[in-house]
């Protein structure tokens, strides 16, 4: 219960932020920013590519002492 009424307060708080940082922003050099950009409860989307076994010679290069695949 106490959970649910932090996330509620910050879908309000981010609100309030979104509302003031879009009033005060220079739309021709910004976009608008939305609620979710300040809400620290907002799932944000993964980045970065899924290490398969494919690519995982690829990560090999930055762990000291390995060397790539087929050196």
């Amino acid at each position: 219960m106490a959970e649910a009424r932090r996330k509620d307060a910050w879908d309000r708080t981010s609100t309030v932020l979104a509302l003031i940082a879009n009033v005060n922003r220079d739309p021709k050099k910004t976009r608008a920013f939305r609620p979710k950009d300040f809400n620290p409860y907002e799932r944000r989307g993964k980045s970065g590519m899924p290490i398969t076994k494919g690519n995982i010679g690829a990560l090999k290069v930055f762990v000291k002492g390995k060397k790539k695949e087929g050196e």
